[in-house]
């Protein structure tokens, strides 16, 4: 009998359109002999499940099921597709744990700790995973430019710490220009975290759950036409991303080693990329996403492709984990 699978979508942040064309490309993908999909739309005045004529049909919350024509849908699986909040800061996790819901992401903790940059970094730092040097503002604190800058040095980055696809993030050349990408990270988060400027390559590593296996993807390197993967350069093709990494076997070794510890130190399922840049030939994490773009031009499914992972492959694996799980 085939399952019914729920692709949630959309979300609360600046990151929702890109949510919609990562969710629609799993509804496109998935093995509709094994599976009948639904979308469903979680925006903050409504939650919905959105036919093929493009009709909504609310969804209700005490039960995550929907009515349709006076019959009663219910969920098998969830399929994460929700980048930013609440898909993937642990409120989505947390609901379909108390519903006992399968979903094909990461548990609430993990979803929580990773979407916050300076809790998540801070927990790795004892397992020796090198991270650039970091300084903390919360919204309200005394700023002193001076302070920030002899802990941190310029250029360096300034980042909402709770927020994704590079909003509210600036790079800083002068002490000038520090205040204005303080207020601009402000403006998406009431927590900054203000780092060092790496100097190397970077790259992204893919890590999965594959058929019941941890699985370090084929490397992506990263080459922004702007002065760093912002934005522009991450949805926009203001970038190269090359796959596989032009690495050292020696750097490829390192990063995929790191990557894997990462992954497993934090009990992470399902899908995952981390972000690393090379400092004087040793990755250093900056941070991990744990609903990466799922879009046909994503890092993730360029990895995947590269591993000889289809889409169709890749979205199956992730269910049958997430049912598995739950068995």
């Amino acid at each position: 009998m085939k399952k019914n699978i729920a692709i949630i979508m959309g979300g609360y942040s600046s990151e929702y359109k890109i949510s919609l064309t990562s969710g629609n490309v799993v509804y496109e993908t998935l093995d509709t002999s094994k599976y009948t999909p639904y979308r469903v739309h979680i925006f903050k005045d409504k939650w919905v499940y959105v036919d093929e004529d493009d009709e909504e049909f609310p969804i209700d919350k005490n039960d995550f099921s929907i009515n349709i024509d006076s019959f009663k849908v219910t969920f098998d699986c969830v399929f994460n597709a929700i980048h930013g909040s609440p898909g993937e800061d642990g409120f989505m996790q947390g609901y379909f744990k108390l519903l006992n819901i399968p979903h094909t992401s990461c548990d609430m903790y993990q979803a929580s700790l990773t979407f916050n940059k300076r809790d998540c970094l801070s927990v790795l730092k004892p397992y020796g995973i090198k991270t650039a040097e970091s300084f903390y503002l919360n919204l309200g604190d005394q700023i002193n430019e001076d302070t920030i800058i002899a802990k941190v040095g310029l250029p360096c980055f300034v980042k909402a710490n709770k927020a994704g696809s590079s909003f509210g993030v600036s790079k800083v050349h002068t002490k000038e220009n520090l205040q204005q990408a303080i207020d601009v990270s402000f403006k998406e988060d009431d927590e900054i975290i203000i780092e060092s400027f790496l100097d190397g390559t970077e790259v992204s590593v893919g890590v999965i759950t594959y058929k019941g296996q941890t699985k370090v993807l084929p490397i992506t390197e990263i080459v922004s036409e702007n002065d760093f993967f912002d934005y522009e350069a991450k949805y926009l093709g203001k970038s190269q991303e090359i796959t596989p990494a032009r690495l050292t076997n020696e750097e490829e070794e390192k990063v995929t080693k790191e990557a894997k510890k990462v992954y497993e130190v934090l009990k992470m399922k399902g899908f995952s990329r981390s972000e690393f840049i090379f400092k004087n030939g040793e990755p250093h994490l900056l941070e991990m996403n744990t609903v990466p773009g799922l879009t046909r031009e994503s890092i993730l499914p360029q990895q995947a492709a590269a591993a000889g992972i289809s889409l169709s492959d890749l979205f199956d694996s992730a269910i049958e984990e997430a049912l598995k799980n739950y068995s």
